[in-house]
């Protein structure tokens, strides 16, 4: 397996910052806008970007989880069960704008998921994407993110792994994996 650094904690750092300041430049004070992350992954991201939004603005930024388990395509397609996150959305998104937030974008049936999921919470206003990763050309659906950290040439048998800062890790970092072939 080889892994390459595709994008350094410094890096990630300067990337969230300027993905929270399009995010202003289009949703402004975030009275009629909320964030929605993905469970499990993209939830990091939204509360990154939650924190550092109310940072700029300086007021709360309404945040929640949105769990896609049971409306994914390949839910009952699988050998091992999988396994539900909590979805925790303590408001409306009835005329809302949403943002919905996930880690990396591959072939879009994660957000097609996402967004059958959403509308037991309300129908929004308008609906946007934000990734940190855009793995290009490996769409199965016609999805495409209006916010992306950084689009990602890749193939098929690779993968993207984002790493939090954790008590294991003292870096946020985001590798492109390569399996290598076993001689």
């Amino acid at each position: 397996m080889q892994k390459r650094l595709i994008v350094s904690s410094q890096l990630l750092e300067m990337m969230l910052e300027r993905l929270a300041q399009q995010l202003i430049e289009n949703h402004h004070d975030f009275s009629n806008s909320v964030i929605l992350g993905l469970q499990p992954r993209g939830v990091f991201v939204a509360e990154r970007l939650q924190r550092t939004l109310q940072r700029i603005i300086g007021k709360p930024i309404r945040t929640g989880r949105l769990d896609i388990t049971f409306h994914r395509d390949d839910f009952r397609r699988r050998e091992s069960p999988l396994t539900a996150n909590a979805t925790q959305i303590d408001f409306i998104i009835e005329n809302q704008q949403v943002i919905l937030v996930d880690d990396v974008l591959y072939t879009g049936r994660s957000v097609r998921a996402a967004l059958d999921a959403m509308i037991a919470y309300g129908r929004p206003q308008k609906v946007e994407l934000l990734v940190l990763i855009d793995r290009r050309y490996s769409r199965d659906l016609p999805i495409e993110a209006t916010y992306v950290g950084q689009s990602v040439n890749s193939l098929s048998s690779q993968r993207v792994l984002v790493e939090w800062r954790t008590a294991e890790s003292t870096e946020d970092n985001i590798w492109l994996i390569t399996k290598t072939e076993e001689k």
